[in-house]
């Protein structure tokens, strides 16, 4: 059962990363396009909006990182920038840690 839990977070993780970066690059397409007075399809309008709220979603999933990742004694920008690209499986990994430490007490 652990090992099916670590396979599923492993491809979720490989997943997310590739989203959020393409969301990345989709936004600076954009930001690029209305830069040189292109217009974008407006068909893919909600692709923009999807992808905005992914990438608002996981940084505010990388600020709470933040703030909790001293208490796991990892480096709170290096585990923020993980748990954006990862998103919510970074914050159950770290949350995970912390119960397991608690329990260890």
């Amino acid at each position: 059962m652990k090992q099916n839990k670590e396979k599923l977070f492993t491809i979720i993780k490989i997943i997310s990363t590739i989203l959020i970066a393409s969301a990345i690059a989709w936004e600076l397409a954009n930001i690029y396009a209305t830069w040189v007075n292109q217009k974008t399809p407006s068909n893919l309008s909600f692709i923009f909006w999807l992808g905005r709220f992914a990438l608002l979603a996981h940084f505010i999933e990388a600020i709470v990182a933040t703030v909790y990742a001293p208490s796991k004694r990892k480096a709170p920008i290096e585990y923020a920038i993980y748990t954006f690209f990862v998103g919510t499986v970074g914050l159950l990994e770290l949350f995970a840690e912390q119960e397991k430490d608690l329990t260890n007490q």
